[in-house]
């Protein structure tokens, strides 16, 4: 028995188990020794930690019980008035315990210490002209609705928006549960083939449109000397309403050791155009560091659904045929309407799936 791979995984995930449910027991502790709560860096660290936990602590505490139950039942077919019931349930439990382990085994892959997070997401047109800005506008649109759908909470931080109801570099900020592990699959470059409105010869057309998603980076995680900013405000533009162009409410940030730039003007309060710019320059400079930092990652990221890099196309929306498909996995879906409408669900399923299936044959 002890040979038996499938004898050996249950081990292995058993083991694991029992040191994630130690792990939660320590931290149900720390957190609520005084001297923890008085350091908040550290409290809120813990409290993460211990949140990001307590789904895995279910799966432990259910996988154990199940094991002590089959335990039990093995025990029963040596009592002669219990084997027949105990023969009964042993398949059963069994069965359970096949399902409970590829639960458990996905549960414990590695995860993306960013998964939890809120998400900046940019989208800007790319190629070709007027309908690539249509295009990025759908989009843009798209993921908004995605997020209503999600019960996230969606803020403009940059307003690209063209006089023909395109976009030509848009910027949101994200915020809900689990936003980025949602998300980051999303950034590349994602195209389109259709007859633009503006076409009178009825022509199919292909543009494109730029996806970046970036998590939102915290505080702690970006220090920024305000030495090197340069902050300029100006008069906003655009279609954003009636105050746009009264007052000097719009603002540019200048990060100039890197060159990044970044604008907001969707607020009438300059101090609130600033905040949301900042938030978003956190993140940008977050992503910078975590490029650089995090080679083994970005590694691993190569090997299963895409690099996430601008430059790739990931996928492919074809209106004549109703067809969204998606290259990195080879998922075509035949419901292009609702996908626009925010039906991203599965989508993202989908894209979960290969990321979890690459890392359990890594693992």
């Amino acid at each position: 028995m002890q040979n038996n791979p499938q004898f050996n995984e249950q081990e292995r995930i058993a083991r694991q188990l029992e040191a994630v449910e130690g792990r939660f027991e320590e931290l149900s502790i720390r957190i609520t020794l005084p001297e923890v709560i008085a350091d908040t860096p550290t409290f809120t660290r813990l409290m993460r930690e211990h949140s990001e936990l307590s789904e895995l602590n279910d799966i432990a505490v259910a996988y154990r019980r199940l094991l002590q139950d089959i335990d039990a039942a093995r025990e029963l077919l040596e009592d002669p008035e219990m084997a027949e019931l105990a023969r009964e349930e042993l398949p059963e439990l069994e069965a359970r315990l096949a399902e409970q382990t590829h639960a458990a085994r996905i549960a414990l892959l590695p995860k993306d210490p960013d998964d939890y997070k809120n998400a900046v997401l940019e989208v800007r047109a790319g190629a070709g002209g007027d309908e690539a800005g249509l295009f990025a506008a759908q989009l843009l649109r798209m993921y908004t609705h995605y997020a209503e759908h999600q019960g996230w909470k969606v803020e403009l931080v940059e307003d690209g928006s063209t006089e023909l109801g395109g976009v030509k570099e848009s910027v949101i900020l994200i915020q809900g549960k689990n936003v980025f592990q949602k998300l980051k699959f999303e950034s590349g470059v994602h195209r389109v083939q259709r007859v633009p409105v503006t076409e009178s010869s009825g022509r199919i057309h292909t543009s494109t449109a730029t996806v970046a998603v970036l998590p939102e980076a915290e505080d702690v995680e970006v220090s920024i000397n305000p030495a090197d900013l340069r902050i300029d405000t100006y008069r906003a533009s655009g279609a954003g309403g009636q105050h746009v162009n009264r007052t000097d409410s719009a603002v540019r940030i200048t990060h100039i050791p890197t060159g990044l730039v970044v604008t907001s003007q969707d607020q009438r309060s300059q101090i609130q155009n600033r905040e949301k710019a900042m938030r978003v320059l956190k993140s940008r400079l977050y992503e910078l560091q975590r490029e650089q930092q995090e080679g083994a990652y970005a590694d691993r990221r190569r090997t299963q659904v895409g690099t996430g890099d601008r430059s790739e196309r990931i996928r492919t929306y074809n209106f004549p045929q109703g067809r969204v498909t998606d290259h990195r996995i080879g998922l075509t879906l035949y419901k292009i309407d609702e996908v626009m409408e925010g039906d991203l669900d599965e989508i993202i399923d989908a894209l979960t799936l290969a990321e979890q299936t690459a890392l359990m044959a890594e693992h």
